[in-house]
């Protein structure tokens, strides 16, 4: 006579594949936790925010650099379209110190003589400015 035994755990309330429950089957297992999408996301995006805003100040302050290379540029550019139209005497030498002055009919001459230097003080109406000429044929003003 065989005698069969019975389980005293309702099937309901084991399972065959115990690896596949949503929680820990055995009081030692491991704790399973549902992540928290939404703390994951939120930390995400504040990561994602964080990284973007340095970059866009990053090319902020690049383009603000470019911007004031360019107006330095356009001035230079300005400054030597007044000098080549002003009475020159002689070839102007690159990384040479000259002296743009203002004569009295209103237009201007670039000497080699500084406004302290003239032998009977200054000859023209106003010194304008002291220039070095660069090698891009343009003038700077120091």
């Amino acid at each position: 006579m065989s005698k069969t035994s019975d389980n005293p755990i309702d099937k309901d309330k084991i399972t065959e594949n115990p690896s596949n429950l949503p929680y820990a089957h055995t009081v030692g297992g491991a704790k399973i936790t549902v992540p928290d999408l939404n703390r994951n996301r939120s930390r995400a995006l504040e990561a994602m925010d964080h990284q973007t805003d340095q970059q866009l100040d990053q090319i902020r302050e690049q383009i603000e650099l470019l911007a004031h290379q360019a107006e330095k540029i356009q001035r230079r550019k300005e400054l030597s379209e007044i000098i080549y139209a002003a009475q020159i005497g002689f070839k102007p030498e690159i990384n040479h110190v000259y002296h743009l002055y203002l004569k009295e009919d209103g237009t201007h001459v670039l000497s080699m003589i500084g406004p302290d230097e003239w032998p009977n003080g200054m000859k023209y109406e106003a010194h304008v400015h002291t220039l070095k000429l660069l090698a891009d044929h343009t003038w700077d003003i120091l």
